[in-house]
């Protein structure tokens, strides 16, 4: 087949999930009322209009996303313009979640990946981790899993992804394959973003997603887990999957090279090229890592926690510009594709939510799950919590599953701490689509993966990560000290 052909063809096959996903909005929002979801407390969730138009959106613009359609950004327009036409939502709400906090977190975040790349801070702390690591590529693949897993033991793995991005690139430069993508590229991205978020369920400094769902825990059950007692419990499953994500790649992405020859000679050359460490460097860095310490510093110091971790961030992409570390013309090179798909994320999130569509799916699924063994019902709600975080906020996913799995938990005399530290675990490892999580979309920007390859490689992923689950809830947890079940 030539190229033209096999272009029209691609050309073709977007097309036709492009009407694929109009054909399930018209569907499903066009469709009569449909019937209420019952949880077993006999409490009825009625499914409005605009609930059924949520649900709508939420499966056309997942279909877009996953098939990249269009532009992953110009999706998330349509969702908010979806909302607005339909009446699903109003205008001022459906596009005032594209401007965020957590939007502008996310593009805070992401100039400081263009910051450290700007001033050559990456390819520095690339060629050194290079010289100690050396030339295998099983040991760099490695090398950056684990500096990836250990920086969101202390900052968000928002921050993490976009300081390690501009890392890997200086890495993959060396790689000796220009910008085409590779199986070790692939491997390079989609693995930083995966440890990212399995790191980042360790400790509550490595994203909000603990910190709310914990006060919301504590709210609802009147118990508290501390710091040190949701690290105690999520390090052995965090780490595990660091590990055996590693293996998982070298397996269904084995680098072209085993070893990259000279690399070492080559990364310490270029290091001293670079001569000593220059003032925008050390300025640059000061004011990164000074944001990175306030951000951490918030779980601690009481008059910290009235500052939104958001204009923490932003403070630091105002000096870069003040002090002239960055000009308008970076500015102008910033990933809005990336950004508008965050904008996105969070409209279909809010829409979700509240509609009550989330809601009534959650209740439909559990309660479906109410006679089963109290661990597959566990199980089936961390994996909705998986489904959803790969659409939504997964603060918002786990606002709407826990509560109902802790009512259907008391008819099985199920504990809720299972039920929190499990939606814990798959709320932090969306591997399905670009969306779930920022370090996703970061990691995309790096164009050595489509959006379909990270789903394809998401689903195993996703299926691993439930089987290490299953082995936590089952003996891990247990033979820690985790109750189980009420009463004990």
């Amino acid at each position: 087949m030539s190229a033209d052909a096999a272009a029209k063809k691609i050309e073709w096959n977007k097309i036709a999930f492009l009407f694929l996903g109009i054909i399930l909005f018209a569907i499903v929002n066009f469709s009569p009322a449909w019937p209420d979801a019952v949880d077993p407390a006999g409490k009825a969730f009625s499914l409005s209009p605009q609930g059924k138009g949520a649900l709508a959106v939420f499966l056309l613009a997942g279909t877009w996303w996953v098939f990249e359609v269009t532009p992953i950004g110009v999706t998330s327009i349509a969702i908010g313009v979806l909302q607005a036409l339909f009446l699903i939502r109003p205008a001022e709400k459906a596009f005032k979640d594209f401007m965020d906090p957590s939007v502008m977190f996310i593009f805070a975040s992401i100039v400081i990946g263009m910051v450290f790349t700007k001033t050559g801070l990456t390819k520095r702390m690339a060629y050194r981790m290079l010289s100690f690591v050396g030339e295998k590529t099983s040991m760099i693949l490695l090398g950056t899993f684990l500096v990836t897993a250990i920086l969101t033991h202390i900052m968000a793995h928002t921050a993490v992804a976009a300081t390690v991005f501009p890392l890997l690139i200086a890495i993959y430069g060396l790689y000796g394959e220009g910008e085409r993508p590779t199986k070790f590229g692939k491997a390079l991205f989609m693995g930083m973003a995966y440890v990212a978020g399995a790191g980042s369920i360790i400790t509550l400094l490595g994203s909000a997603r603990a910190a709310v769902a914990l006060s919301f825990f504590k709210e609802m059950t009147g118990k508290e887990i501390s710091f040190f007692q949701l690290t105690y419990y999520m390090a052995p499953i965090g780490w595990a999957m660091v590990f055996i994500l590693w293996g998982f790649f070298m397996v269904v992405l084995k680098p072209e090279k085993k070893t990259i020859p000279g690399l070492r000679e080559r990364a310490s050359r270029l290091a001293a090229e670079q001569g000593p460490i220059t003032k925008k460097e050390i300025l640059a860095a000061i004011i990164v890592f000074g944001a990175i310490a306030v951000l951490s510093l918030r779980s601690f110091v009481p008059f910290l926690k009235p500052i939104d971790k958001t204009a923490i961030i932003l403070l630091s992409t105002l000096l870069f510009f003040l002090t002239r570390i960055l000009d308008i013309e970076d500015l102008e090179n910033i990933p809005w594709n990336i950004i508008l798909l965050f904008s996105g994320a969070m409209s279909i999130g809010f829409c979700l939510w509240e509609t009550g569509a989330a809601q009534w799916m959650a209740v439909h699924w559990l309660t479906f799950f109410k006679e089963t063994p109290w661990w597959v019902f566990v199980l089936s709600m961390a994996f909705f919590v998986l489904v959803m975080t790969n659409f939504i906020m997964n603060v918002a996913a786990i606002a709407i599953s826990v509560p109902v799995a802790l009512v259907v938990a008391k008819y099985l005399s199920v504990s809720p701490e299972v039920i929190m530290f499990a939606a814990l675990v798959t709320a932090g490892m969306p591997f399905l689509l670009l969306v779930g999580a920022a370090p996703n979309a970061i990691a995309y920007n790096s164009k050595q993966f489509t959006s379909g390859e990270f789903f394809k490689y998401g689903l195993p992923a996703s299926l691993i990560l439930m089987a290490v689950l299953a082995v936590a809830i089952l003996v891990i947890w247990p033979a820690m000290g985790m109750p189980t079940f009420l009463g004990k």
